[in-house]
């Protein structure tokens, strides 16, 4: 898979063989086969799969050690956006071959999601919420809309800590998390 991205970062997914594959890896073609039987098409769906897995992993890293949900959004969506727009490879591809990329990143979506989700609904159950707020329908939502802030933050600016702020207690979290019943008690 490593021999797979540095082919991508390269060379681009157009011309990605899986002879080139090999090459870089140091292994022979009948070895690349074997382990990804479906060729060039199920090594780079493992390769994109992998390499998001290591986004999320260094946005783990970056967001730290926090405690409320609000915190985790806000270091995240910051993060999150200043990863995405460091990571040369991945614009690259969306400015050069979006559309083979783009139906990859989609194939991986329902992987974050899930596991976003999970992670909020965690939080959230730590959390007092609105009246009627179902914590996993909040869940849902906020890990939805975050993913969506975090590949396109619109008007909102994610180098202003202060902004993310607004952002997630005064809309994303607004419905959701009671945050005066915190301040009363």
């Amino acid at each position: 898979m490593a021999a797979a991205y540095a082919c991508v970062a390269r060379d681009g997914m157009a011309r990605l063989t899986v002879e080139d594959i090999a090459r870089e890896a140091g292994v022979a073609r009948a070895t690349v086969y074997r382990a990804f039987p479906g060729g060039r098409d199920e090594l780079v769906s493992a390769a994109v799969a992998h390499a998001v897995g290591d986004f999320f992993a260094g946005l783990r890293a970056d967001i730290g050690e926090v405690h409320d949900v609000a915190t985790l959004l806000e270091r995240g969506l910051v993060a999150g956006r200043r990863r995405l727009d460091q990571h040369a490879v991945l614009q690259r591809s969306l400015r050069d071959e979006g559309d083979r990329i783009v139906p990859e990143l989609a194939s991986v979506v329902p992987v974050v999601l899930d596991a976003l989700r999970a992670e909020l609904a965690a939080r959230l159950a730590g959390e007092r919420l609105r009246p009627g707020v179902e914590v996993d329908e909040a869940a849902d939502l906020v890990a939805r809309l975050t993913l969506s802030l975090i590949s396109s933050p619109g008007g909102w600016d994610m180098d202003d800590p202060g902004a993310v702020r607004r952002l997630v207690r005064g809309q994303l979290l607004a419905g959701v998390v009671d945050f005066d019943a915190g301040a009363a008690g």
